[in-house]
């Protein structure tokens, strides 16, 4: 029982720390095409 919860705990850590980096990249994706955006205007 012990090894089963310590394996979802495992996993679903793992899954955390995944979608952390996603949401990072996509950050500074927006941003990268917010500073083209406002070069451009300038």
């Amino acid at each position: 029982m012990i090894r089963k919860a310590f394996t979802l705990l495992l996993v679903a850590g793992s899954l955390m720390v995944a979608a952390c980096n996603t949401i990072d990249g996509a950050g500074k994706d927006v941003e990268s095409v917010g500073e083209t955006v406002a070069n451009t205007v300038d």
